[in-house]
């Protein structure tokens, strides 16, 4: 007999279906300055004025520290007439975010130089806020043997909710809430049978980010024997709080800034945010909002880059109160071997455990010649032929849809291996993972020779050999091909992203609901996790800047960013540069920004570049932001004087973006001024600068060329002149270096110069 549904059940969904199509979420910014004094509290206001354009909108959430306002659901008439309402600085539609998905401490030069970080208490006293997925909280990185008392300055809390309780939070993860309001507002309620509605981490990604961050010791881990050694994230004697604010769905900005929002209340020392939106102006971009708040509280913001690259102008969370962190390899690799029938043998990576292939020579096929479908080429959902796949290994071209995702495809259509090659997209990087079925991923040469054997040989014939795990690779780092690339552009005199640091193939935490692959399909359940991208070299930082905070716990965000920044190299030890793998040329500081994080170093970097709330205000004069537009960032009425001229060249920042207007048409200068000054944070000692261009085409000068600092927080100030001695073709790039250095310190900052 058919199953009916029950009309209550079609109905309700119709509803809210109509209901959603009409309505949206919108972020409802208030001068609270201007509250009518007939109030004695905000949020009473704050209904008042909701009420007065609609009679059934209901606040989703009410913001006290990242923003003055509410979040609600309106039609876009009410938003338009809340717009006119008094106190109103502005109505903006909700967005969506997403996801930018144990060698590593070694790597970074921590185990051998552990002695020279804090080893009192004061490490244990750093809490780590990390808005994700949530948490495992069974993850033996959450365990805290050894730990003392919960931080005195923590005001936050564990929240109940499904398959999660009080008694998952301990002396490690000492927090755990979730905010999901915005969420169902938009497409319904939680289904509780695929997420819990709770902190609990049912994909994966929170748990493996904030245990890079800040995760326990663990002897004894491995992905299925790969990577196998000890598990530690970068602050292991760190706290660790998480903010559940992503979902199956994506992660909403209402639910975002209500995650930063109590993070803050909660007196976090560092916000981790592996995740990102389109491009918007700072006073409409919610993690810029609430990370401007959070900086002004003293805590630093970390945020990935985004995996868009290596295209250039692909970058997201540009803020300059933001760290904005890309990514990087290890020298740890995965290798494997696609041997072919003519005797040859190529490089590959594989994370594939489970019954090798048979020891012989199997046909081999392109995915795009058993297949029906026009992007057949890609191994797409059922887009294979099974009858031509069945008993074959395919060949699937990279791009669109997961790199998993095809091995499951190749296998339900009968495939018995996969080779998966990159495009001209991704170049020679290698992404290794624990694909469903015998895989290995090749380079894009590789890949071409492989179609070639394909397409000439009448009976093409490989197999797949996997070699375990292998460390030492060189050149190690190289920036990834996925990592985002500058220039920025929101503004583009300020250089991003800021640095990077480990992304590709990192062991951390992982969730026991789900397998390593993500796929439905994937039973296996792992404590560990290798996975890559910008989300994974985000909480490295993070991390890092725990570690910073509690050597250096009266230094500002901007002061440890600026340590992280200043001390990064960028070449290797032989004196070459760090390679851009997706060119096999050097990179430059739109790929690697000041260069790669070197957390030893940045413990002690003689001098930094501070930064505060003023700064920034002055900051967004120089951008001719209304004062409007800064009572939506800053949350106070602040007017830009008349009388003063503002320069964006004048933020005192570590690195230096420089832009030229070409002749045809231009008004612009030739000759750009920026203004720095250093702080010491060492002992007392003279500074001298030296200066690097890869091109004669601009000339750059630094006056005075030698500063002197008799103690520590001295400033000094000094200004660097750009002078352009002939103009360049538009999008012509030239990079340079610019360091001070008493002997002992090295403070380094990248130049770009770009024309327009």
């Amino acid at each position: 007999m058919e199953k009916r549904i029950p009309f209550s059940v079609i109905g309700a969904a119709l509803l809210f279906a109509l209901a959603a199509a009409e309505k949206r979420t919108y972020i409802v910014h208030m001068a609270k300055s201007e509250m009518p004094p007939e109030f004695d509290d905000h949020t009473h206001w704050y209904d008042s004025s909701l009420k007065s354009v609609s009679n059934s909108a209901q606040m989703l959430y009410t913001y006290t520290n990242v923003v003055h306002g509410f979040s609600t659901r309106l039609t876009p008439e009410e938003a338009q007439a809340m717009e006119t309402r008094p106190g109103i600085l502005s109505v903006f539609p909700e967005l969506k975010y997403e996801l930018h998905t144990t060698r590593t401490p070694s790597f970074l030069g921590l185990d051998q130089n552990a002695a020279m970080f804090p080893q009192s208490d004061s490490r244990s006293e750093v809490i780590v806020g990390v808005l994700d997925t949530g948490v495992w909280p069974e993850s033996p990185s959450f365990d805290d043997t050894g730990f003392g008392p919960v931080p005195s300055s923590w005001r936050g809390e564990c929240e109940i909710g499904t398959n999660f309780t009080k008694s998952n939070c301990n002396r490690k993860l000492i927090g755990a809430r979730y905010f999901a309001k915005g969420y169902e507002a938009t497409l319904g309620p939680i289904d509780e049978s695929k997420e819990s509605k709770s902190a609990r981490d049912d994909d994966g990604h929170g748990t493996h980010t904030s245990t890079t961050a800040a995760g326990s010791v663990v002897s004894g881990a491995s992905l299925f024997g790969y990577a196998a050694g000890t598990a530690r994230g970068m602050a292991p004697r760190a706290r660790v709080a998480a903010y559940k604010v992503c979902w199956v769905g994506g992660c909403f900005s209402s639910d975002i800034l209500a995650g930063m929002d109590k993070a803050i209340d909660d007196s976090v020392n560092v916000l981790s945010l592996s995740l990102g939106g389109g491009m918007s102006d700072y006073y409409r971009d919610s993690v810029a909002i609430g990370a401007f708040a959070a900086m002004e509280k003293g805590i630093l913001v970390s945020c990935s880059a985004g995996n868009a690259g290596p295209s250039a102008y692909s970058l997201s969370n540009v803020a300059p109160w933001i760290t904005t962190v890309g990514a990087g390899t290890l020298d740890r690799d995965f290798p494997a071997f696609v041997s072919l029938g003519n005797g040859k043998n190529f490089s590959g990576v594989s994370l594939f455990e489970g019954d090798a292939l048979p020891g012989k020579l199997l046909p081999i096929v392109y995915a795009g010649n058993v297949s029906n479908a026009t992007s057949g080429n890609l191994c797409m959902t059922g887009s294979l032929i099974p009858e031509k796949v069945r008993g074959n290994i395919v060949l699937c071209d990279r791009g669109v849809n997961p790199r998993v995702q095809k091995g499951s495809v190749v296998k339900a259509a009968g495939g018995v291996g996969m080779v998966l090659t990159n495009t001209a997209a991704n170049g020679e990087e290698l992404v290794a993972d624990a694909h469903l079925l015998p895989a290995a991923a090749v380079g894009e040469t590789t890949g071409e020779t492989i179609k070639h054997y394909l397409f000439t040989d009448p009976n093409p014939t490989a197999t797949i050999l996997f070699e375990g795990t292998k460390v030492g690779i060189e050149p190690s780092p190289v920036v990834a091909a996925f990592s985002s690339r500058g220039p920025n552009s929101i503004t583009g005199e300020i250089l991003k992203p800021d640095l990077i640091a480990p992304g590709v193939n990192i062991l951390a935490g992982w969730s026991r609901a789900v397998g390593p692959t993500g796929l439905t399909e994937d039973g296996r359940r792992v404590g560990f996790n290798i996975i890559s991208g910008t989300s994974m070299s985000c909480p490295h930082v993070s991390g890092l800047a725990a570690l910073l905070k509690s050597a250096h716990p009266e230094w500002s965000p901007a002061a440890i960013r600026s340590a992280l920044m200043t001390t990064a190299y960028t070449a290797y030890k032989n004196g070459k540069l760090i390679q851009d793998v997706s060119t096999g040329k050097p990179s430059t500081p739109f790929d690697h920004g000041a260069g790669h994080v070197d957390p030893v170093s940045a413990l002690n970097p003689g001098l930094v570049y501070d930064l505060g709330a003023d700064d920034y205000l002055n900051f967004l004069c120089a951008l001719n932001y209304t004062s409007t537009q800064i009572n939506s960032l800053a949350r106070r009425n602040f007017s830009c004087s008349g009388n003063k001229a503002y320069s964006v060249n004048d933020l005192n920042y570590p690195s230096f973006a420089v832009t030229f207007q070409t002749e045809d048409g231009s008004t612009g200068s030739s000759v750009v001024k920026h203004t720095r000054t250093l702080t010491n944070v060492g002992p007392a000692g003279t500074y001298k600068v030296s200066i690097s261009s890869s091109s004669d085409s601009v000339k750059i000068s630094v006056n005075p060329e030698s500063l002197s600092f008799s103690e520590a927080n001295d400033k000094k100030s000094y200004v660097v002149i750009f002078s352009a001695t002939s103009s360049m073709a538009s999008s012509t790039n030239v990079f340079g270096r610019i360091e001070w250095s008493d002997g002992k310190h090295v403070v380094g900052s990248p130049v770009a110069i770009s024309w327009m």
